[in-house]
């Protein structure tokens, strides 16, 4: 077991608090089977990035916003399967409230609908794709939740489970928790992990004093 003390915890949504992965595949299969993609590359690429971005990547002369809204609504209508990861719920509600928040690449309004779909609190305020010009890998998600929060970043630990998360969360000068199973321990932590741990569950509120959260990890092997 390992302890680690913060101002704030900045969680991922996808992969991290909400189990989603059967429905983005499908989304994402679906689409680039349509499009002529390789689905296995699709969905890889994918993970963990806003979806504009990956259309951008795959489409460079394509209406994108169109591209967007038709993946946003395919999304947002296949919550088959979209429930709590392993612990989230019961790590949110131990959490001090102003103390923590999501940070996703996930437009508003999908990530609300899964957040309630997976019966969650949304906390009062949040970052979604919507909210910033640059997507991860870049650090402007993880800098605008912590100063949505009023901390400096290196005050804050981020919860993520995919590579290009880790990175914007460590380019933003916070610490990191990577959560298997998408990528490997070895790839978390060559991404920037300070930590790797299975999921929530392994992640335990202590206590706060003076403002700083004193939690428990159970480190993966």
């Amino acid at each position: 077991m390992t302890q680690i003390s913060c101002r704030a915890l900045l969680f991922d949504l996808d992969g991290v608090l909400v189990d989603s992965t059967p429905a983005v595949e499908r989304v994402w299969a679906n689409w680039a089977r349509q499009r002529g993609f390789d689905p296995i590359d699709v969905v890889r690429r994918a993970h963990g990035r806003p979806s504009i971005a990956t259309l951008r990547e795959l489409l460079p002369n394509a209406d994108h916003e169109a591209e967007n809204r038709i993946v946003e609504r395919c999304e947002i209508e296949d919550l088959e399967g979209v429930v709590a990861a392993p612990g989230a719920s019961a790590l949110l509600k131990s959490l001090p409230p102003a103390q923590w928040t999501i940070v996703t690449s996930c437009t508003r309004a999908l990530a609300e609908v899964r957040i309630r779909a997976a019966g969650l609190p949304i906390p009062e305020k949040f970052i979604t794709s919507t909210d910033i010009q640059n997507g991860k890998p870049h650090p402007e998600p993880y800098l605008k939740g912590a100063t949505l929060l009023g901390y400096p970043a290196g005050d804050c630990v981020v919860v993520e489970d995919a590579p290009a998360g880790i990175r914007s969360g460590k380019a933003a000068g916070a610490r990191v928790i990577g959560l298997l199973p998408i990528a490997s321990k070895d790839e978390l932590i060559d991404a920037g992990a300070t930590r790797t741990v299975k999921d929530c569950s392994r992640i335990s509120f202590v206590n706060s004093t003076n403002g700083q959260m004193h939690l428990q990890l159970a480190e993966a092997l």
